[in-house]
């Protein structure tokens, strides 16, 4: 009998549940049961301890046991800013964002200007980012259609895509005029409906007009938009500096009243950074249910490989009630791996004092509240019952000692900067709708 056909899949392991920044369950040799329904998604149905498996399953007939006894399991994880045609310049130098993205970024993503080009480069990726436990996503494609649909067709998971919008300040190349832009984001929103983000790079180089239509056609087919908001201060002054001479944002005074009065605020849409947003900034994302995408390892010092643009408030953000997830914001991010962002994301805010940060926390905001930036969380995120079985398994580790939940993950995700690029390694297998999609 084929895996997709049977009717009940059960993992045996030790499960870490996140409930929120601050709670999340140990399960400890526990099975977690799914059963397959008429849409062919598996739903969890049963969880217990594995000694009492038996009891529930024996009068059950189709039944497959996915034994990964004494391993640690975790949600599969969201991602929920990332460039999939940046990632050949992860690593290139970074001065700053918008040398970078001139020098290195830009002519890279012309490449994908060739279909054959973008077929070869999303197939690659699916599996980079399967093997690194990501299982959705908020994702940027380049300015061509096919960056979308080649990355939909190949991408296993729950991803949302957009391709770029770049109507003025860009590089000829990557150009593209008002109405041709307008017509291709209908045409793809369309098409993909709440799989597609619209996607305005950022508020210099796409116009208020694009903006505003791109706006209206999201909610038209209930899309997702994505975007950039305040990632470093030389970028809002530059914005400012554009937009104080277009007629009718003469008196804007910050970077998010523009992209309110063009109508990208809203429940669906996920801001990139976020990170020099005043008081009155937040106070508007939070009246307009506007998320934030946390990327720390981007925006981390340069000589951590980010682009040093500074670090998030996520205490200030929490205080406004601005609902915020981790993402790795590839390629300004060095590395694939949520387990890094959820590393640097805690070892960011110790250095600088905010010791309430915690592996328990960045677990919750890489998992569940990642599922809820995509309107996920009542099927995915965690092990709660009626949910879809997405999981990672990180290995078996020997433990010594009465640890807590959060001692577990800090020793299970916790790395010296010299072993960053080998946290692929820590993942032993990736399933995603109790299917695997990457494993050893």
């Amino acid at each position: 009998m084929s895996s997709n056909n049977i009717t009940y899949k059960v993992i045996i392991a030790h499960f870490f549940n996140p409930i929120n920044d601050k709670i999340c369950e140990f399960l400890e040799d526990y099975a977690i049961v799914a059963k397959r329904n008429a849409k062919g998604d598996y739903k969890i149905v049963h969880r217990c301890h594995k000694s009492k498996l038996n009891e529930y399953i024996k009068r059950k007939k189709s039944v497959e046991i996915i034994d990964k006894s004494g391993q640690y399991v975790i949600p599969g994880m969201y991602d929920t800013h990332f460039h999939w045609v940046q990632d050949d310049v992860r690593t290139m130098p970074k001065a700053n964002l918008l040398s970078w993205l001139e020098n290195y970024t830009w002519p890279y993503e012309a490449n994908f200007k060739k279909v054959s080009y973008a077929k070869k480069k999303a197939r690659e990726f699916a599996k980079k980012i399967a093997n690194n436990g990501t299982i959705g996503g908020a994702c940027y494609g380049s300015i061509h259609s096919h960056s979308v649909s080649e990355a939909l067709e190949k991408f296993e998971g729950d991803y949302i895509l957009g391709n770029v919008q770049m109507t003025m300040n860009s590089p000829e190349y990557l150009t593209m005029g008002i109405e041709d832009t307008i017509a291709q984001t209908e045409e793809l929103a369309s098409k993909y409906k709440n799989k597609y983000a619209v996607t305005p790079r950022f508020a210099i180089t796409t116009d208020p007009k694009t903006m505003s239509a791109g706006a209206k056609t999201a909610k038209k087919h209930r899309s997702f938009i994505q975007t950039h908001l305040s990632e470093t201060q030389n970028e809002i002054d530059f914005v400012l500096s554009i937009y104080k001479n277009i007629e009718g944002f003469e008196k804007v005074k910050t970077y998010t009243e523009i992209y309110d009065k063009v109508g990208l605020l809203t429940p669906k849409t996920i801001m990139g950074h976020g990170i020099y947003l005043s008081p009155k900034e937040l106070k508007l994302l939070s009246q307009k249910q506007t998320m934030i995408a946390h990327c720390p390892t981007s925006n981390a010092p340069i000589k951590e490989l980010g682009l040093g643009s500074g670090l998030f408030d996520y205490k200030r953000a929490n205080r406004y009630k601005v609902h915020w997830a981790l993402a790795s914001d590839i390629g300004g991010g060095p590395f694939l791996s949520m387990l890094d962002v959820m590393n640097s994301f805690v070892c960011q805010n110790h250095k600088k004092g905010h010791r309430d940060a915690s592996y328990t926390q960045a677990l919750y905001r890489a998992t569940l509240a990642g599922a809820k930036s995509l309107k996920l969380d009542k099927e995915s995120g965690n092990f709660e019952l009626g949910k879809k079985l997405n999981f990672v398994s990180l290995g078996s580790k020997n433990f010594r000692g009465n640890l807590t939940v959060e001692d577990k993950l800090k020793k299970l995700i916790k790395r010296p900067n010299k072993l960053r690029e080998l946290y692929s390694d820590l993942i032993e297998s990736t399933y995603y709708n109790a299917h695997m999609i990457s494993g050893r």
